[in-house]
């Protein structure tokens, strides 16, 4: 029998307590936990990226499934989590779910589309429940504001979902930072050059022959079981469309924060938290291609410029490329990193023209050393050029931490913070978002780190909190 939720919050945090014959020691019994030990989870979106979450969050042992919430609930994409949990609470509605099964529900986990993250992690805090959700962490600024200091006052384990963030870069990378080797950085050309969804369409109405007005307000035939009015949420009202569901959401400004606000998070992470980037005092936009008012360009490059922090952490850029092409400069060597004890392994190949990269990040120093890496939790090598010498072995760094899902579990049950709490992950969102104003709007930032606004752009500050909340949503806006 499940405890009441208060009650039920402290059993899980003093049975966390009782057992301390290791740093982390519910992680030496994961899978063998009883149910009445384990963290009730309710699951908010079950397809697509939100059944991988789901399934992720179940295999660390931690948890039992108690509810699951999808607005479309039944269609295709939902069947392989509806299947393996046949008996398992469903809901169309978080609102519904949070209404009939608070008591019974510990935890939960957001995997729906960007501009519902917002809402569902602001009900389920205010009840005292712990929060996993998929990046970027809201759609404006301002939500990710509010978010953050809804963690403070409720506090509760919060953990958005960009996994790499428990990886072994976030550990490579603080060993780094704390040793000296990342003293100096100046510029970081953070790059994602792969096509996206919306390059389908290649900047043009979905439908040939109509015009951006005609297909907006024309509505395609509503799927079986569609709740469309929830999965809006606090949006204004707009008719359906086939294209707006299934992922291509974040295609649109509407509903998605594009490739930056999904790809952003997996790249730049581990930077702006340990060089304490904060936020930027400008975002030059350098390039934007096949852009219209709806659908986020085919290729821009922006600038974001952050001030100095330190004497070991001077005044640094980060520039993002996006789109197929659209590479950035790489440095002399980028193919031939340095293959003995002082870097890892090479991946082979030289020279430094080629047609397309993996996602990643190159950062460079002052005095000409430079560092390659992918996205997630993969780890730094150094571009071995004639600059290469000055980097003495790289620091060891923790190694065997608990993974992404299993990390917020711990967050959960009260043994450690997050590693991707809101206060981390808001701050790097909320750069994120300033990315997607420039976008938006086809034009460089000045932005005021003092008081949040934008200077000199009407148009580009009121995105910073977006269109009003529609009627019955407006209580998610106050902390």
């Amino acid at each position: 029998m499940s405890l009441p939720t208060s009650s039920r919050r402290n059993f899980l945090k003093t049975a966390a307590g009782a057992s301390a014959f290791s740093a982390f020691p519910y992680l030496a019994n994961a899978g063998k936990l009883a149910p009445s030990e384990r963290i009730n989870l309710a699951c908010c979106g079950i397809g697509n990226r939100g059944a991988r979450v789901v399934k992720d969050l179940m295999e660390t042992g931690m948890f039992n499934l108690v509810a699951v919430c999808d607005t479309q609930m039944g269609d295709k994409h939902t069947q392989e989590i509806l299947k393996k949990y046949p008996t398992v609470p469903r809901f169309h509605d978080f609102r519904k779910m949070f209404d009939k099964m608070e008591k019974q529900i510990d935890a939960v986990s957001v995997g729906v589309p960007d501009h519902t993250h917002f809402p569902i992690c602001m009900h389920a805090m205010a009840l005292g429940k712990g929060v996993y959700v998929e990046k970027p962490l809201a759609h404006t600024l301002q939500e990710c504001n509010i978010l953050i200091k809804a963690e403070a006052k409720y506090k509760v384990a919060c953990q958005m979902g960009n996994q790499g963030h428990s990886g072994p870069n976030y550990y490579q990378f603080r060993a780094m930072v704390k040793a000296g080797v990342m003293d100096n950085v100046t510029r970081m050309d953070a790059h994602m050059t792969k096509g996206r969804r919306w390059h389908k369409w290649n900047a043009k109405v979905p439908t040939q022959g109509m015009t951006w007005e005609q297909w907006l307000n024309k509505a395609d035939e509503m799927p079986k079981g569609m709740d469309w009015d929830t999965w809006l949420g606090q949006n204004p009202f707009q008719p359906f469309h086939n294209d707006y569901i299934n992922g291509d959401w974040r295609c649109w400004y509407d509903f998605g924060n594009g490739a930056l606000g999904d790809w952003g998070a997996h790249i730049l992470d581990s930077a702006h938290q340990f060089l304490k980037l904060g936020m930027p005092e400008s975002v030059t936009l350098d390039m934007i291609k096949g852009h219209n008012k709806h659908v986020f360009p085919m290729s821009s490059t922006l600038k974001f410029h952050f001030p100095e922090r330190s004497k070991t952490m001077p005044a640094m850029d980060i520039v993002w490329s996006e789109g197929v092409g659209n590479l950035p400069e790489l440095p002399d060597g980028y193919h031939n990193t340095k293959s003995n004890d002082k870097a890892a392994p090479a991946s082979g190949g030289s020279g430094n023209k080629v047609k397309a990269l993996p996602p990643g990040k190159i950062i460079h120093r002052a005095d000409g050393v430079s560092f390659r890496g992918s996205s997630h939790g993969n780890t730094l090598v150094v571009v071995n050029n004639d600059n290469a010498s000055k980097v003495g072995k790289l620091p060891d760094f923790e190694q065997n931490q608990p993974n992404h899902f299993m990390d917020f579990a711990l967050g959960v049950k009260g043994e450690k913070t997050c590693n991707s709490n809101f206060a981390v992950a808001g701050e790097l969102s909320k750069v994120l978002c300033l990315g997607c104003i420039a976008q938006r709007t086809q034009s460089s930032i000045k932005f005021d780190r003092k008081t949040e606004t934008i200077t000199g752009n009407d148009v580009a500050n009121h995105l910073l909190v977006g269109a009003p909340p529609r009627k019955g949503w407006e209580e998610y806006y106050k902390v």
